[in-house]
């Protein structure tokens, strides 16, 4: 078990290569689909010092490349994101940004506020393109900030969520069997909006999670209040508590119970563990994931944290 233990450590350290900063959980719309519960309500917003802190300790780790910059919606603390950028760009690492373009209501106007990123060779703008943001609008504050980004050249690319939809499965389980197609994970607010009466599967079919590397993942989320999320809403502790950087160091998934249990058996073996009643099924391995860690954020509140993105005030 120890040499286990020491393998995952080292294997952790040398694939974590990118840091997300949640710079705020604050953002002008509230999609259905919001992993983080985001809203114009939503609390917790980074300060410049506590951006510093985690750029030092990203430094101290050794195999950072890229630090991103999201939310919420970090152009919502404009004067912060481009000092937040600019710090990192003096640290040497690459920077990305994830922005949904509310600003950009023409493309001059997008111009207006995204020149400065050209100067701290931001390397990947990706933009929320999608019905969730737009409504389908062809002349969206997205359009416009793909096509302002495109002329200032910058690296760019969209994001579009489809919204959920039944379609019949033809590989993996029964064909024919039916299943909810799409691009919407039902985790964060997608389960309270979105999971209405679409197929559900027996949860013991859960028996892995297919988006998530807990053993050795290569990138964390930081938010202000110190959590450090391997998945939203799953941390491996707070760094305005312990360092990111022994964080990291320490990171073995064996220790914390609910990376442990999903890691070895999915969700499915998660509930087990924890000894979860669960409803008959599940619309997919995130929605019982979901659902499970609910159940018991009271039990571990340092790991299932913070309580606002399971959608508790």
């Amino acid at each position: 078990m120890d040499n286990c233990r020491q393998n995952a450590e080292i294997e952790f350290i040398d694939m974590l290569t990118g840091i997300h900063i949640l710079l705020s959980y604050k953002c002008i719309y509230e999609c259905d689909h919001c992993f983080v519960y985001s809203s114009p309500s939503a609390e917790g917003t980074f300060t410049y010092k506590q951006i510093c802190d985690v750029l030092d300790e990203a430094k101290k780790i050794g195999t950072i490349e890229w630090i991103y910059f999201e939310g919420g919606e970090p152009f919502l603390y404009y004067p912060l994101l481009i000092d937040g950028i600019k710090k990192a760009h003096e640290y040497g690492f690459k920077i990305g940004i994830v922005t949904n373009a509310y600003y950009a209501e023409t493309v001059e106007e997008a111009e207006r506020w995204l020149r400065p990123l050209c100067e701290f060779n931001v390397q990947d703008l990706s933009v929320s393109d999608d019905n969730f943001h737009n409504d389908g609008d062809k002349n969206s504050p997205a359009k416009n900030a793909l096509q302002a980004a495109k002329k200032l050249g910058l690296s760019t690319g969209s994001i579009a969520i489809e919204e959920p939809k039944v379609i019949c499965s033809t590989s993996g389980r029964k064909k024919g069997e039916p299943v909810v197609g799409g691009d919407v994970l039902f985790k964060g607010r997608a389960v309270e909006k979105l999971a209405g009466d679409f197929p559900r599967i027996d949860w013991k079919e859960f028996d892995e999670c297919p988006y998530e590397d807990l053993i050795s993942p290569g990138r964390v989320h930081v938010d202000s209040y110190g959590n450090v999320h391997l998945c939203q809403g799953i941390s491996m502790g707070n760094m305005w508590e312990t360092p990111l950087s022994k964080l990291v160091k320490n990171y073995n998934y064996l220790n914390n119970p609910i990376c442990k249990a999903i890691a070895e058996g999915g969700p499915a073996k998660m509930a087990v563990d924890l000894k979860v009643e669960l409803e008959k099924g599940y619309i997919d391995a995130c929605h019982l994931c979901f659902e499970v860690r609910k159940k018991v954020i009271e039990k571990y509140p340092d790991i299932l944290a913070p309580k606002q993105v399971y959608g508790i005030e």
